[in-house]
């Protein structure tokens, strides 16, 4: 299966990057091919919401979306990596969903196997529920084929996130699919 990551925290080798680190090394032995897009990294600029694509394409705008698009139709999976910021995701990851706009019919008529791998400081049983739910969310609105998620509650920091239960969970999951 050809699986696309895309990482979209600022701080590349944070504790959702690990988890990340640790899915791919599971997927990967597993015998799937991984690429990883860093949306955190990339030219992307927010949605104007002009409609110039008409839902699509291709977006007025000439950014890394572009290779982003063509990377995430090609892919059998998509993997969203994000920490969270005030309980939702972050703000490269939302760009990169906003961005979707553009070729939403695609997109769904695709089916897309999709995860979500997030990492949070606090470790209340609520702490990602928002989070867990807007997923849920797209994955309904776009037709994705949710694999299942990995939260990492209490991974406020890559010595926390090790020392967590976490990274083998994310491990096993890319072991599993």
């Amino acid at each position: 299966m050809n699986i696309l990551v895309i990482e979209s925290s600022p701080h590349k080798h944070g504790s959702s990057n690990l988890l990340a680190e640790e899915f791919i090394r599971g997927a990967k032995e597993r015998g799937h091919q991984l690429e990883i897009f860093d949306a955190a990294r990339a030219d992307l600029h927010t949605c104007l919401g002009c409609d110039a694509c008409g839902m699509s394409g291709p977006c007025v705008q000439k950014d890394d979306m572009a290779q982003l698009r063509e990377k995430l139709l090609a892919s059998d999976m998509a993997v969203f990596v994000t920490p969270l910021y005030y309980f939702g995701m972050s703000a490269q990851l939302k760009t990169v969903l906003d961005r979707f706009y553009s070729f939403n019919g695609r997109l769904s008529a695709k089916g897309l196997k999709t995860a979500l791998i997030a990492a949070a400081w606090d470790s209340n049983d609520w702490t990602m529920r928002e989070l867990s739910s807007h997923y849920q969310t797209l994955c309904r609105y776009l037709n994705f084929r949710d694999q299942g998620t990995i939260l990492g509650i209490g991974c406020g920091t890559v010595s926390q996130t090790r020392a967590s239960r976490f990274p083998k969970l994310a491990y096993e999951f890319g072991i599993s699919l």
